[in-house]
């Protein structure tokens, strides 16, 4: 499986590709380096994504999972940049239960490029399984300028 790596503000990542889309973006330097077409746009995007310069990604994706957890990282798609929702509200897009929406939230092998750190708690940003785990959560939202979305999360009240 071609794979390339990056250096970011969040640590080394490493892309992969199979059949011509993207399956994985896991956090460390990959061992081989296969620079295809597909794998050099991807790093030429995260690194805009970065500079600020880029706020959502098109590209063939292909993440592995099941029907339920596609479902997810499909709604995921849709949260714009600089906004959040909260896994009760991502859970009625999606179907199944807030603790659902975690689960599958915690299983997107595609990272950043599916915005899993978008999604928040009532009552805070919530976990973060990737990098250095709520640290690398807030870096993404702030640098997406969703800072402000969270602090108001924080501040609703605990029903809502």
């Amino acid at each position: 499986m071609p794979q390339l790596s990056l250096h970011t503000p969040i640590g080394d990542l490493t892309v992969s590709e199979e059949d011509g889309h993207i399956v994985a973006v896991d956090w460390g330097w990959g061992r081989d380096q296969t620079p295809t077409h597909l794998l050099v746009e991807t790093r030429t995007r995260l690194h805009a994504y970065f500079d600020g310069d880029l706020t959502s990604f098109d590209l063939p994706l292909a993440p592995p999972g099941t029907a339920y957890q596609l479902r997810v990282w499909t709604s995921l798609r849709g949260i714009p940049a600089g906004e959040t929702r909260s896994y009760a509200e991502l859970a009625r897009l999606a179907g199944g239960s807030p603790r659902s929406v975690g689960m599958a939230n915690g299983a997107n092998p595609i990272p950043i490029i599916i915005p899993c750190h978008r999604v928040v708690g009532i009552n805070g940003p919530g976990g973060y399984s990737g990098g250095d785990g709520l640290s690398t959560k807030l870096f993404l939202l702030d640098l997406e300028g969703a800072s402000a979305a969270v602090q108001a999360q924080r501040s609703l009240p605990s029903s809502a």
